[in-house]
């Protein structure tokens, strides 16, 4: 990937349920320059989707970011991360349950970990109920097979992207 002369990236890797949503959101916003849906968190050495879905690996399904701080900060792509599912509630989102729907942020830096403490703790008055979502140190990141990747904008009319993403992307146009 090329880079402009000033851009500076980062990454975040974030787990908040169906990565496909996760992914959707992300790649719409400014400042972003790629997203990829993959796995992490987990035991199990290059896993696959259907090893995932058994909750045995360890693994969360999750949206690897890269993004330029020129242009987002941290606390921004973090601040979406709240709007876009609900934290309060323990391996599920929606219909899709299991420890591999958990909501949970990695993080790369003892800066970008303070950073996420202090995001969670503002965005608890926005809840009833307590944030569950964990902050860990990112580990190693496996992306997830082709057919995940861009799921939303190659498949529109999937019925999941009608009824669970699109309503989600709707929560962030400006």
């Amino acid at each position: 990937m090329k880079l402009e002369r000033d851009s500076e990236l980062a990454r975040s890797t974030l787990g908040a349920g169906c990565f496909w949503c996760v992914e959707a959101i992300y790649q719409g916003i400014k400042g972003i320059k790629s997203v990829k849906s993959g796995y992490m968190g987990g035991n199990t050495f290059d896993p696959v989707y259907e090893e995932i879905c058994t909750g045995h690996t360890g693994h969360a399904e999750v949206v690897d970011i890269l993004f330029d701080t020129k242009i987002i900060t941290y606390e921004k792509i973090l601040d979406y991360f709240w709007l876009i599912h609900d934290p309060t509630t323990l391996n599920r989102q929606g219909a899709d349950s299991g420890t591999q729907y958990r909501s949970i942020i990695f993080t790369y830096s003892e800066k970008q970990y303070d950073i996420s403490i202090n995001s969670k703790l503002r965005a608890q008055s926005n809840f009833d109920n307590k944030i569950v979502t964990k902050i860990e140190p990112a580990s190693k990141f496996y992306e997830a097979e082709d057919y995940h990747q861009n799921f939303y904008s190659k498949n529109p009319s999937n019925q999941y992207c009608e009824f669970v993403i699109k309503p989600k992307l709707e929560l962030i146009e400006d």
